[in-house]
């Protein structure tokens, strides 16, 4: 672990309605580290934000963060949700919307004084992750991988000191895909930002994470890469038999964990 742990579990569960999402899921992340966030669809890692941002609790055990229970609202906390489409109609500019993360949690009018400071921060953010040439593009008129860099500078705005990202590679070719995940990187290391990234393509992530969770058959698996991204670690999680493949270049097939799916692809 890099520094003081910014989020904790102990013997966490999560559920909806009575029915178990997973379950006994003890793990510790520090400040600084960059997390990817794995596992089959519906195995409950959008859930895992959901606990963080305090928006539903553990049915049993605690999770913490900053050593507190998660509250909604918490400005210390960036969160960049899964967005496809913006409607083309939309006007508002690139840089309006990222001053609106500039002054998380609070509404009304700002004076001008104020106005010009979120205005400087916003700017800053949009350089920040490449995107200062947006700033007063509508958001209707962005293309997916443009809007992804215009959202995560909206919650870099707020100088967080946790970032959730929910599968912000979705929808961006392999280029893009690199793109990205250096410029979260050099967030991490800039800023010594914790990051939780959820991605279904963990090829593009190897060279950058520090560590994985791995979410499927209810349970977590926390560790690095190499820990759990094994055939001996995943077959134990499922509970059945898997295996990761290796190519030359060192990218990663996992297969068996779903019939039919491998995650060095999109689903």
């Amino acid at each position: 672990m890099v520094g003081e742990p910014i989020v904790e579990a102990k013997g966490a569960a999560a559920g909806y309605g009575g029915s178990l999402v997973w379950s006994g899921a003890t793990f510790s992340i520090g400040k600084g580290e960059f997390v990817a966030v794995l596992g089959p669809n519906g195995a409950g890692k959008t859930t895992l934000f959901r606990l963080l941002l305090g928006l539903s609790k553990p049915t049993e055990g605690s999770i913490s963060v900053f050593g507190k229970e998660p509250e909604r609202g918490n400005v210390r906390i960036g969160y960049v949700p899964q967005r496809h489409t913006v409607d083309p109609e939309i006007l508002i500019e690139a840089l309006e919307i990222v001053r609106l993360g500039a002054c998380p949690g609070q509404w009304g009018f700002d004076s001008p004084a104020q106005a010009q400071r979120e205005r400087i921060e916003a700017v800053k953010a949009l350089r920040e992750v490449g995107a200062e040439g947006l700033a007063h593009r509508p958001l209707g008129q962005l293309s997916g991988g443009e809007l992804q860099r215009v959202f995560l500078a909206q919650a870099l705005a707020g100088n967080p000191e946790l970032l959730l990202l929910d599968e912000p590679l979705a929808n961006l070719d392999i280029r893009r895909e690199g793109e990205m995940v250096q410029l979260i990187k050099s967030i991490v290391d800039s800023r010594r930002v914790t990051v939780l990234l959820i991605a279904h393509n963990i090829n593009p992530l190897l060279p950058a994470l520090d560590r994985v969770m791995y979410v499927a058959n209810g349970r977590i698996a926390t560790g690095q890469p190499g820990e759990v991204l094994n055939s001996a670690s995943l077959s134990k999680l499922y509970d059945a038999p898997v295996e990761v493949l290796r190519d030359s270049r060192g990218r990663i097939a996992i297969v068996g964990a779903e019939e039919g799916t491998h995650h060095h692809a999109h689903e």
